[in-house]
Parts: C-alpha cells; sequence; structure tokens
C-alpha cells in the first residue's frame, strides 16, 4: 500500500538557540551534593524486571509480528498514571557498555494530584532489569522540581539525553549526572515529596534523579516538538510534529557535533511527512521510518518514505510512539495501558 509522500520543506520555522538559563550551574551544584553513577550502574541495580514477549495484546492484527519484544512488570503495564512516549537506545549513545534502551514516560492521572513530571527508565534487554529516573529541573535554592511536559521523544547521544519538549524545542540531560539519593540525606519511603525538604533530599520514592543540563528553545514559537531520532549514517538528530487531521506535519533534523552536541542550532533540513499522526520518525541511509497511530483500539502504520516518492505502508501495531534503529532493527515503544512494549522489527 503506498500513500502521499515526503516532500521538502521551509527548515526556518525550526531553528533553535541555545538556552543562556544556569540549567549546567544548577545541574553541578546537584552533584556537588549528590554522588553520580553512570547507566550502567542504575541496570545493575534495576528494581523491576520486565516481560520478554509479554503484553502481546499490542500487537493487535500487525503481520508479520514483530521480531522481538519487551514488555514491563504488571504495575507498569497496568498503571493509568504513567505513559511510555520517547525511545532510544545505547546504539543511539556510542555504546555504554552494556545493551541499554532508554523509555521517558509522562504523567497523566486518573484523578488529579499533584504534578510528578517525567520520568526515564533505562532497560537491559538480556537481564530484562530496569530502573525508573526522575527528570528534573534545579532551583536557585539547592533544590529540585518535577518537569511538566509530554516527553514525547527522546534520543541518546553519547552523554546526552535530548528529550521533546513540545512547544519549546528540547531539552537536555547530562548522563554523567545520574544522581543516586542513597549516597545524599535522601528519604525514599517518601512518595509524596520532590526535591530538598529540611536537609534531605525527595524524589516521589524515585532512587534516581537526573538534573536538566541545557536547553534549545525555539527561536520563535510554531514547530512543534512531538518525537526525536537519532540517525548516525547522517550524523543528525530528527524532531517533528504530530498533527491530527492533516498530512502537513513536519520534521527537521539538526547536525550532530563531535560528543553529541548540536553543531547549530539552524537546521540541516525540513520535510512535510505527507501524513497525519506521526508518532515518531528516524531516517536510516536516506530512508524515513514513520509511526502512524490510529486510536487505542487500532493498529496504526509503518509508513518507509524518501522525500519525493510516494510511502510504502507496512502493519504496525496498537498504540505506536517514538521510534529509534539498534542492532540493524527499527525499534518502537506502545503507550496503552497493558499493551506497553518496546519491540523490534526488520527494516
Amino acid at each position: 500500500m503506498t500513500a502521499m509522500g515526503m516532500t521538502e520543506a521551509d527548515p526556518t520555522p525550526f531553528t533553535l538557540q541555545r538556552s543562556t538559563g544556569t540549567y549546567a550551574e544548577g545541574a553541578a551544584k546537584l552533584a556537588g551534593e549528590i554522588g553520580a553513577t553512570a547507566v550502567e550502574g542504575v541496570l545493575a541495580t534495576g528494581n523491576r524486571t520486565g516481560v520478554r514477549r509479554g503484553a502481546s495484546g499490542f500487537i493487535g492484527t500487525m503481520t508479520p509480528k514483530p521480531v522481538d519484544w519487551y514488555a514491563f512488570d504488571a504495575k507498569d503495564e497496568d498503571t493509568a498514571d504513567w505513559y511510555p512516549q520517547g525511545l532510544s537506545g545505547s546504539a543511539d549513545s556510542g555504546g555504554v557498555g552494556v545493551p541499554a534502551f532508554a523509555v521517558t514516560w509522562y504523567y497523566k492521572p486518573e484523578t488529579k494530584t499533584g504534578e510528578r513530571g517525567c520520568r526515564v527508565t533505562f532497560l537491559n534487554p538480556r537481564t530484562l532489569r530496569y530502573q525508573h529516573c526522575l527528570l528534573v529541573e534545579a532551583r536557585p535554592d539547592g533544590s529540585y522540581g518535577p518537569i511538566d511536559i509530554h516527553a514525547g521523544g527522546c534520543g541518546w547521544v553519547g552523554d546526552r539525553l535530548y528529550v521533546a519538549d513540545t512547544f519549546r524545542g528540547l531539552r537536555v540531560f547530562d548522563l554523567n549526572n545520574l544522581l543516586d539519593l542513597r549516597t545524599a540525606q535522601s528519604d525514599l519511603g517518601d512518595a509524596d515529596r520532590v526535591g530538598r525538604h529540611e536537609g534531605r533530599f525527595h524524589a516521589f520514592g524515585y532512587r534516581y534523579v537526573i538534573p536538566q543540563s541545557d536547553s534549545w528553545r525555539l527561536v520563535k514559537r510554531g514547530a512543534v516538538f512531538s518525537f526525536v531520532g537519532v540517525d548516525h549514517t547522517s550524523g543528525t538528530l530528527a524532531s517533528g510534529e504530530y498533527k491530527e487531521g492533516t498530512p502537513l506535519g513536519r520534521v527537521a533534523r539538526w547536525d550532530l557535533a563531535s560528543g553529541g552536541d548540536l553543531a547549530s542550532g539552524v537546521p540541516r533540513d525540513a520535510f512535510t511527512l505527507g501524513a497525519e499522526m506521526i508518532q515518531g520518525a528516524v531516517s536510516v541511509k536516506g530512508t524515513w521510518y514513520l509511526s502512524q497511530a490510529f486510536r487505542n483500539q487500532r493498529n496504526g502504520r509503518l509508513l518507509v518514505a524518501a522525500p519525493g516518492r510516494p510511502s510504502i505502508s507496512r502493519p504496525w501495531c496498537i498504540g505506536p510512539e517514538d521510534l529509534t534503529f539498534q542492532d540493524g532493527k527499527i525499534w518502537s515503544v506502545s503507550e496503552f495501558r497493558n499493551r506497553r512494549a518496546v519491540f523490534a522489527v526488520s527494516p
């Protein structure tokens, strides 16, 4: 099946500028008080265990089935408060010593409670162990708070984790500042507090926090950042727009410098996606893969595209989100309750 294809677009609306805020200073201050660890350390202390080939309901009528997939544990599958969105992997990062996936989640509770922001999960597909880490923003008083964003996509490049901030641009988290609250005066048993209170650190019960260290913000509002994809074959980071009712959502790419930083806030190029409800996009050797959703009871589509050509459609899962390329496969994550999995298909 073919669909309307991608076409070149003006990249100017996606132009970013580096924030002049004090993110790095605040993150460094927290790191000076709280001991840091590495992703490998987080995975070694994983307090949850996934299920290989579990939660098969996410597949729906998808044929052929994914070549492999990993569901979360029963509690994370069943929660109505947290929804997985972004996906990246250790292949994107350049390697961290162990195979790993990073999954971002946003908080949308059934009953209105205080804001709990967003989190990132590191999952080892060999051991199936995983751990949630709270993403936070440092405050001038030496404390920190949750980050209230959708976190619809993430890209793991070197020590940097780029997270989509829908109407602002990209937030950046330095994984050298992956902070273990057990190394400081903390109260991990208090699931209702976050930040510093009476000299003790809290994080809604999470052991690990990652403070924001940098930011690339839109020069002029208008473009939307719904997902993120890393392409090492072109040395670029991509982000683009989820749009309903129109095929005119766009995606843009920025060149990456050595070390994983953006070489510039000026995009290399941009394209109109040619399809609505795109939840993820990644390019590999000039070919684009687009993850298209169709509500929570219908299978989506994976569109294989190249600018100037009709897109080819493949059956996709129910509730597909962000995309990444790892081990020669296209990986995605599905979001809906009891249908959550990190899964792979052959390109």
